[in-house]
């Protein structure tokens, strides 16, 4: 006669061996903790879903960069968006190339002998830092680059977020590489009070992401970077390598989304989600739509 004390063991064993051969089968697919990111992973996740007819596994607005890369380089997500700029930064602790495609030959190489990750091809745009002015200066003062700025003798007021201020590729590289004449000491403020301080002339020039939501460029005029100093921040997607061996089929399906979100493509659906209270989900099934995916 068995024990029963032996068969609950048994059994809870077998559970604990079929959740373990559950994940193993599983497509898991991240985001960092920010709309562009979670929009980002639900188009991966269901360009996935689509092409390989699978259910992924959503851990999108995980948290921040670090906090996704080890989840990873941990086995518990298979693939997620990042940013060129960042992954030199934060993850490889490397000093900014300026080449884009030094930069993304560099990434791939320390990515696979490194790190066992797959740096794929870019998805299409580059979320760098941008600053912007609105278009009525642009044109009264004839300025469209950063250089052209710099020669404005009255000056400039400038907004910009906490993070601009302390990152080395933010304020530091401007104030490095541009000698703006700055009438006073730089407002720093909320990322979501830029425009407006823009709008009602607070500022005359702000710090802002190229993909912001916000940014419309009938209002506003992005000054060119002309000496690169804020970097390249290409979007790409970051998948491990044993799991585009596992699953046939993902390396294409993810191949497949490259040079297909332009910057103002993912400004559009930035506003969609965070102005329009547009439903994540949505804007990706609709982006795959139109892109023919």
């Amino acid at each position: 006669m068995f024990n029963k004390r032996y068969l609950v063991v048994v059994g809870c064993l077998l559970s604990l061996v079929g959740c373990s051969n559950r994940r193993n089968q599983e497509l898991t697919v991240g985001s960092k903790n920010f709309t562009e990111s979670v929009i980002l992973g639900e188009i991966i996740s269901q360009q996935l879903e689509h092409k390989l007819n699978r259910k992924v596994v959503r851990r999108l607005n995980l948290g921040g960069t670090l906090l996704v890369h080890q989840a990873i380089m941990n086995g518990q997500v298979d693939a997620y968006p990042e940013y060129s700029g960042t992954a030199l930064h934060a993850i490889l602790k490397i000093n900014m190339v300026r080449d884009p495609l030094a930069i993304r030959e560099r990434l791939r190489e320390l990515y696979k002998t490194q790190l066992q990750l797959e740096w794929l091809v870019p998805l299409g745009f580059n979320n760098s830092f941008v600053m912007v002015v609105r278009k009525e200066d642009a044109e009264a003062m004839k300025v469209r680059t950063l250089s052209d700025a710099s020669k404005v003798k009255d000056g400039w007021g400038l907004g910009m977020g906490y993070e601009f201020q302390e990152r080395p590729d933010g304020f530091p590289a401007l104030a490095g590489n541009y000698s703006l004449i700055v009438t006073k000491a730089p407002v720093t403020m909320d990322l979501g009070l830029l425009y407006r301080a823009l709008d009602q002339q607070q500022v005359n020039m702000i710090a802002a992401n190229a993909t912001d939501g916000l940014l419309d460029l009938s209002k506003y005029t992005i000054l060119a970077d002309d000496r690169n100093a804020f970097g390249t921040y290409e979007a790409t997607i970051v998948a491990r390598s044993a799991a585009l061996e596992k699953f046939p089929g993902m390396r294409d399906a993810l191949m497949q989304l490259s040079g297909k979100i332009s910057d103002d493509t993912m400004r559009k659906m930035n506003y969609e989600v965070d102005q329009r209270h547009g439903a994540v989900s949505d804007v990706a099934a609709d982006f795959l739509k139109k892109a023919g995916l």
